[in-house]
């Protein structure tokens, strides 16, 4: 489970967060929808423990800068970070290594690598990979451990449609297995299928939060998300 209690996260003047509170229960996927600016990705810092913030971040019910917590994250960030002078089979190992995962670990790993067509650059080195492997690697890493709270900052960039179909896949997987996913993206159509709840974002704030209930009689996501954000632009004009 992920939880958000109150975080506010300023850069200088700039308020990016305005006191933020949601949580991610067991088995379900929520969404972060908002424009380019609307805070998503710095939220998604702050959880991952990459920014300072005023307020509470619980992972799996641990103090998000915590050992436990950090053992229970997966993140896959917006931009991949991969080691440059590390192969794709030595970052499997570095993860392996570095969370102390099983011998079981291995079979999980190659799973990982076919399933997205990364088997065949075990030996390529991080920085000959183009954006959208190192998406796919940064996807690997992240999901080896088999952590309990996943999030994704913008993951289906950059990928080609095998990769998003299995990475789409995947979202369900781990919904079934207990995991909280939290997704953050401008692009609705590409979670439309399987999110939860959904926050849109504006001015680092929540402007509208969504459940997704079958029988319900509501506008689509997509509508609501455009009427908010072009009524903010309108105001602003």
């Amino acid at each position: 489970m992920l939880q958000v209690n109150h975080v506010t996260k300023k850069y200088g003047k700039v308020l990016a967060n305005d006191d933020i509170s949601f949580s991610v229960q067991n088995g379900q996927l929520a969404v972060l929808l908002g424009p380019n600016g609307a805070g998503k990705s710095t939220i998604i810092k702050c959880i991952a423990g990459l920014l300072r913030f005023q307020g509470q971040i619980l992972v799996a019910g641990h103090a998000n800068d915590s050992l436990e917590a950090k053992h229970a994250l997966g993140y896959v960030p917006e931009m991949p970070a991969v080691y440059e002078l590390l192969t794709v089979g030595e970052h499997v190992e570095f993860i392996r290594r570095a969370y102390r995962l099983g011998d079981e670990a291995n079979a999980y790993a190659d799973a990982l690598l076919e399933r997205f067509e990364m088997d065949d650059k075990r030996d390529k080195l991080g920085k000959e990979l183009s954006k959208g492997m190192q998406q796919k690697l940064s996807v690997i890493c992240a999901l080896l451990p088999r952590p309990e709270v996943v999030i994704f900052d913008e993951p289906l960039v950059g990928l080609d449609p095998h990769a998003i179909k299995e990475l789409k896949e995947l979202f369900g997987e781990l919904k079934r297995g207990g995991a909280s996913v939290l997704i953050s993206t401008h692009m609705i159509d590409s979670v439309e299928d399987f999110w939860d709840v959904a926050h849109i974002m504006m001015n680092g704030r929540f402007a509208a939060t969504r459940e997704n209930r079958e029988g319900v009689d509501e506008k689509p996501l997509e509508q609501l998300f455009f009427e908010i954000t072009e009524r903010d632009k309108g105001e602003r004009a």
